[in-house]
């Protein structure tokens, strides 16, 4: 499992950051990023929970 953060639709609010640290971050221009390739099994719901409480779904989960 991925995620990827749409930098044309994130407006870097931290809601994925403060749902799943070890998976988001926001980086220097204010914008959300997934930091590893591969979503840990054990985080893998917290991801989607991140996706779906998105304002802007900016996060896309493949």
């Amino acid at each position: 499992m991925k995620a990827e953060v749409d930098k044309d639709l994130c407006i870097g609010c931290g809601a994925c950051q403060s749902i799943v640290p070890d998976v988001f971050e926001l980086e220097d221009d204010g914008l959300a990023c997934c930091k590893v390739e591969e979503i840990p099994e054990d985080k893998k719901e917290d991801v989607e929970d991140a996706a779906m409480g998105c304002p802007t779904s900016a996060i896309e989960i493949s």
